[in-house]
């Protein structure tokens, strides 16, 4: 598009980490909209934790999207903490708003790595701002986490449950203080709209079985780890702790399909476009009830029809017995709910793995 002899770039809609695993579900949903040809996708990921086959510029799973939605999907290999990479991404396309989802995301190993967390999710996160800020690009969705809330004073957990307090691990921390840094600059300056989606549990894939979640080593999160069982990649489940105030005493989550939340961030977006919007949101996404580790096996089970061995041992560090959220703010703020049931996301998750059994290697 031209106008005289400048060209017109289109607005762009920047995501970090779009080839991980919400990242990527998200950057589909948004080339699954009816105005995507409105915009551009640009994509900026250190591939990390995100398979690329040998020779290929970009990752498998923007790849298989754009195959998918036949649009085209804007690639930039750069670690968020490199200013003059993240620099020429702002020169080259017109940046309209970001979606920060780049981070480091175990809990687990956090606690193990604390200064990497701090490293790649606080200061990389500062050097996004700063390039934001030197470009006049002032629209942010955050991809937090129900971790902020540390250990439940009562549930469900609501936003104005406190933040900070009794955080159990550094990955729970780095996500606190990023908020907080939010919170201050937006006061600062009436310019900044934030909004931040702390996440429950993300489960699922795409309904189509062709993405899903791929992690690097032996999985962090639970349903991959099932999934990796089930499929033969890994022998058995280890279950972190069955001593929790709990029904079974094993941990209760509130698992969300990811196809649901990617629909959130899409919702999110439209909120800039509202007249008198601005500062600061911290808004849950997750769908309110929480379910148990043996209450998610047997489920999986049912879903493919094989029976997923475990084994129970001592609790893991940074881990807190249940959590599950009041989503009444997403209803109310973004119009937005979850919709997809808990078979709805064993079943999409056994099918991208039964379709995919060593993930992106062998799509």
């Amino acid at each position: 598009m031209e106008h005289g002899n400048v060209p017109i770039m289109k607005p762009a809609i920047l995501v970090t980490g779009g080839a991980g695993y919400v990242g990527s579900h998200t950057v589909a949903s948004l080339l699954e909209r009816q105005d995507a040809t409105d915009f551009d996708i640009v994509v900026v990921d250190n591939l990390s934790n995100a398979y690329r086959t040998e020779g290929r510029k970009k990752p498998e799973c923007l790849r298989i999207i754009e195959e998918m939605t036949d649009k085209t999907i804007h690639f930039y290999e750069v670690d968020i903490r490199d200013a003059t990479g993240l620099s020429r991404v702002f020169e080259n396309h017109n940046i309209d708003c970001v979606i920060h989802f780049a981070a480091l995301k175990a809990v687990g190993e956090s606690v193990q790595k604390p200064l990497e967390y701090y490293q790649a999710n606080i200061t990389g996160t500062c050097t996004l701002f700063e390039i934001m800020r030197k470009f006049g690009v002032y629209k942010l969705v955050y991809s937090s986490s129900c971790t902020v809330y540390g250990e439940p004073e009562k549930l469900p957990l609501n936003e104005n449950h406190p933040t900070g307090q009794g955080l159990t691990s550094p990955y729970g921390k780095s996500k606190y203080f990023c908020e907080e840094i939010m919170k201050d600059i937006c006061r600062s300056d009436k310019k900044w709209m934030v909004i931040s989606l702390r996440y429950f549990n993300p489960v699922g894939a795409h309904h189509s079985g062709r993405i899903g979640e791929d992690p690097s080593g032996i999985p962090n999160n639970l349903m991959p780890f099932i999934a990796q069982v089930a499929v033969g990649r890994l022998k058995e489940l280890l279950v972190f702790g069955n001593d929790y105030p709990t029904a079974d005493g094993t941990g209760v989550r509130d698992y969300i399909h990811v196809e649901d939340l990617a629909e959130g961030h899409v919702k999110a977006i439209k909120l800039f476009h509202q007249p008198g919007f601005s500062g600061f949101h911290a808004v849950n996404l997750g769908t309110g009830t929480g379910y148990s580790v043996l209450q998610m096996v047997k489920a999986f089970e049912v879903a493919c029809g094989r029976q997923i061995p475990y084994k129970i041992i001592g609790r893991r560090e940074g881990d807190i017995a249940a959590n599950y959220a009041d989503v009444s703010l997403s209803h109310r703020l973004l119009g937005w709910r979850a919709i997809k049931t808990l078979e709805d996301m064993c079943a999409d998750t056994w099918r991208w793995q039964s379709n995919n059994p060593d993930g992106f290697k062998c799509s």
